[in-house]
């Protein structure tokens, strides 16, 4: 079994696969108030949960934005697997993915795993929209190197700026609109925020096409990513956990690298991801 963490700025997403099938996932707010210790314990109630034995974790991949909580679940990995963790952007490891940007040392971890895995999963070229804190576009290019990325605000973001910095615009949930136009403020902010955000999506897919001179597969990511998608056409598949499957890879293109148990083999972590349309 492997332990992957995807760490964002404000979620971190935990899978535990069995060979290539991902047999439990876990979600927790991101904290860097909170402990490797702290961590340590809601993570080992999950894993208790999901009757998973901390014995049979062989190996642990980390990819993060967050610099303190990378140091947190390097210990966690430690101290609940007994297994140093391979971080991505670590030192001596590679990508398997060649990045053609003018900075590489710039580009997250976070848009790396979800390069790797979507040009295994669907090939390229392939454009990732990631529903994060800020919404991201990786740009995988048709020779399978990451070509670069577009960041845009969140939509979530977007809508709670609207609340902070307004004094009689109230909050609301993020929800499919019944309309385009809006017959209240609720729903003209609804309308505004979702679907504006969605003209953003369609927009910016279709100039990053043109870009390419070529169709492009167009997979979504993260939490906002099935609300997004039932509003428009242009998204192709929905991998919910599409960072995690690009842990999964990234973990066995680095598995011989360093001493990282002490003891013991581990299994190859090869296969496909979980593609849903």
């Amino acid at each position: 079994m492997l332990a992957t963490f995807d760490i964002s700025n404000t979620r971190i997403k935990a899978g535990i696969f069995e060979r290539e099938e991902l047999r439990a996932t876990f979600s927790l707010a991101a904290d860097v108030r909170r402990t490797a210790d702290e961590y340590a314990v809601l993570l080992d109630g999950f894993l208790r949960e999901e009757g998973v034995a901390r014995r049979d974790v062989q190996g642990a991949a980390i990819a993060s934005v967050v610099p303190p909580l990378t140091g947190a679940f390097e210990q966690v990995c430690t101290r609940l697997f007994k297994r140093q963790a391979l971080v991505v952007g670590g030192p001596g490891t590679r990508a398997g993915i060649r990045i053609a940007t003018q900075q590489p040392r710039e580009l997250g971890a976070d848009r790396i795993v979800n390069a790797i895995a979507v040009q295994q999963l669907y090939g390229s070229p392939a454009i990732v929209v990631d529903f994060d804190t800020a919404t991201s576009f990786d740009v995988v290019a048709a020779d399978g190197s990451y070509a670069g990325a577009i960041i845009a605000p969140g939509l979530s973001l977007a809508a709670e700026a609207l609340f902070q910095h307004t004094s009689r615009l109230q909050r609301f949930e993020v929800t499919h609109p019944r309309t385009v136009i809006g017959k209240d403020t609720v729903s003209a902010l609804l309308s505004g925020a979702v679907l504006g955000h969605v003209a953003m999506i369609e927009g910016m897919i279709a100039r990053v096409r043109a870009e390419l001179g070529q169709p492009a597969i167009v997979v979504a990511t993260g939490e906002l990513a099935a609300l997004v998608a039932g509003e428009t056409t242009v998204i192709d598949r929905i991998e919910p956990w599409l960072a995690l499957v690009g842990l999964r890879l990234f973990y066995q293109r680095n598995e011989g690298h360093g001493d990282r148990s002490g003891s013991g083999d581990r299994p190859g972590l090869g296969g496909s991801g979980h593609p849903r349309s």
